[in-house]
């Protein structure tokens, strides 16, 4: 009988590739391995002494192990197969803490101007020298005049909460009860406007970010 430490990559693809009790072991073996690399994956997320971290390990090697028999023909035998396995896990947990983070925000929420800043709430945290901090300020005003005056609501809640605020597609588009294409269009459209835009007021792209580059 193989184990988990003697299977080679030919051997993964094999077992996992054939139904029966091979695949079955092979399961086992990978979700145990799974488990074990987690809570070092994710310490720089998650500590795996959070109340959170049992069950959300489970979660994700479940989703892992359907994503890697889902995905086999995928894997081109440039590393481990239990590195690749490691890479999908990671993924998936990252997502999922993605979800939870945003799950008790609203997108409201992060239209509004905090009360206690002169700044509009889509500030990044930042701490800039004061001509820097100046520019910045400018900026984000010429920013958020040009977004009030060129996108629709719907637009700037979209773009504030996927493209600022970093909300996960997933959960914006299950927000705003649109599907993913539907939110790709619409941000799509957003940008190409807010293009237009700026070129007709002297900016570039370029001009924006490199205000955000100073400190």
């Amino acid at each position: 009988m193989k184990t988990a430490l003697r299977r080679t990559n030919a051997d993964w693809l094999a077992d996992l590739g054939s139904p029966g009790p091979a695949r079955e072991d092979a399961l086992t073996d990978l979700r145990a391995i799974l488990l074990a690399g987690l809570p070092y994956a994710l310490t720089n997320w998650l500590s795996p002494d959070d109340p959170q971290f049992s069950a959300l390990a489970e979660e994700v090697v479940q989703e892992t192990l359907l994503r890697v028999l889902a995905n086999l023909d995928q894997f081109e035998g440039r590393s481990q197969f239990t590195t690749w396995a490691h890479k999908i896990a990671v993924r998936v947990a990252l997502t999922e803490l993605r979800r939870r983070h945003w799950r008790d925000v609203s997108l409201e929420n992060l239209m509004e101007t905090r009360d206690d800043e002169a700044e509009p709430a889509l500030m990044a945290d930042r701490a800039p020298g004061p001509e820097a901090a100046a520019e910045q300020a400018d900026m984000l005003a010429r920013l958020q005049r040009i977004m009030m005056e060129e996108l629709t609501e719907k637009q700037r809640q979209a773009l504030i909460a996927a493209r600022v605020k970093g909300m996960p597609l997933e959960e914006v588009a299950r927000r705003m009860g649109m599907e993913r294409n539907a939110l790709y269009k619409l941000l799509h459209d957003a940008r190409l406007r807010l293009k237009r835009r700026l070129a007709r007021e002297g900016l570039t792209p370029e001009e924006v970010l490199a205000a955000f580059e100073q400190g």
